[in-house]
């Protein structure tokens, strides 16, 4: 399905290594359905899929209640099932409510992964302003990094925050988001969209896919298509995603007179699917837009899955990813405020063959090293057997 892979990607790692995992999800596909959950068995992975509709398209008030529906329809779940240790990976901070809850019934210990800074981010994008929903979600907070026996967070700038929060250092590990080289860095044969789209062909071409949020910010890949089209009317904007902003995206697009000339919007796909597309890319993008708290230590999957396909990304936000590339030079850092000194700036990235050759080589050395997947899923398989030897409930 679209959307991040890494609970999949380490779970089937750690399924290799000779654990027995059962994984609790919520089925994306959004399909009616008769009964609550179905069950599945995904390379080795025992998932337990519940009937939860969620969409970015949904108004703040449809999401939580998506969440504390899973919230509960998880708990249940997961009471059932056995196991020696609970890992619960957020966002939404919700997730953590089956976890503090089957850990303490069933005395088991749980292990808590922080992928974005939640209650922080909501609260300064201005999702959360209730006084009583933000008292709320600070007291989840502080109760699950005080209950969770280990915390794991995935980038150093979210340990920081998370140790001055009154987590001890020690109770902490930064297990980052990885490089899947067996999905983009060995590409299976097959057709590529080169030669199935007319308006694509040979031509330059710079991909963003993902969500098409509010932090997204996508508007500003628009206006940026438009200023590049002043300076080279050939290179294409690729889009692939969905979401809440789709459809002003496309009408910016329209009014902006780049919709469908060197602007294209495309629906979401599933991750080995856009392998094909990223591999025929020549520069990958990734976008964020609001407070600093929303991208400071962004570990999005386009990024390393840029760095194992080993192509070039572009960021309009200075956080760490952003600075990884930067100085491995494999990325730049756009402006994100002048759209033509950010299109300048691309344009001349994307006309420097010298450059765009020797970001193959220096994309691997990252993808094979500090960020290869099976190297991080070892990491987080000591984590968890150190837990569960030692930390009680």
């Amino acid at each position: 399905m679209p959307g991040g892979t890494r609970s999949y990607e380490m779970a089937r790692r750690l399924v290799r290594a000779g654990h027995n995992v059962n994984m609790v999800t919520a089925d994306q596909q959004g399909e009616a359905r008769r009964q609550f959950w179905r069950e599945s068995t995904e390379s080795g992975i025992c998932v337990h899929w519940a009937h939860v509709h969620y969409s970015n398209r949904m108004g703040f008030s449809q999401r939580i209640a998506a969440f504390v529906r899973f919230a509960v329809m998880a708990t249940l779940k997961a009471a059932k099932l056995e196991g020696d240790i609970i890992f619960a990976t957020s966002t939404p901070l919700t997730i953590a409510i089956p976890a503090l809850l089957v850990s303490s019934w069933k005395r088991i210990p749980f292990v808590f992964e922080v992928r974005d800074m939640w209650p922080d981010v909501p609260i300064a994008i201005g999702a959360i302003r209730n006084p009583v929903l933000v008292w709320l979600a600070r007291w989840l907070e502080k109760l699950t990094y005080r209950r969770a026996a280990h915390v794991v967070a995935l980038a150093p700038g979210m340990r920081e925050d998370i140790i001055a929060k009154g987590v001890p250092e020690e109770k902490i590990t930064v297990i980052p988001n990885g490089c899947d080289l067996d999905v983009f860095g060995s590409l299976e044969p097959g057709g590529s969209p080169r030669t199935e789209f007319a308006w694509l062909g040979d031509r330059k071409m710079l991909i963003f896919a993902g969500t098409l949020g509010l932090v997204n910010g996508v508007d500003y890949l628009v206006r940026l298509a438009h200023q590049v089209a002043r300076l080279d009317p050939e290179i294409r904007f690729v889009v692939i995603g969905g979401g809440r902003e789709r459809n002003a995206i496309r009408s910016l697009a329209d009014r902006e007179g780049v919709l469908d000339r060197n602007f294209f919007m495309i629906e979401p796909m599933p991750k080995r699917e856009l392998a094909r597309w990223l591999s025929a890319a020549d520069m990958a993008v990734a976008l964020f837009t609001g407070p600093r708290a929303v991208w400071k230590d962004a570990v999005q999957n386009k990024f390393f899955d840029a760095l194992a396909a080993g192509k070039p990304i572009s960021n309009n936000f200075d956080g760490w990813q952003s600075r990884i590339a930067a100085e491995a030079d494999v990325g730049l850092i756009l402006n994100p405020e002048d759209t033509v000194i950010a299109a300048q700036a691309l344009v001349d990235a994307l006309h420097d063959e010298t450059w765009l050759a020797g970001v193959p080589g220096r994309s691997r050395i990252l993808a094979e090293g500090r960020f290869n997947r099976d190297q991080l899923a070892l990491q987080l398989e000591h984590v968890l057997e150190e837990v569960t030897r030692s930390k009680p409930c």
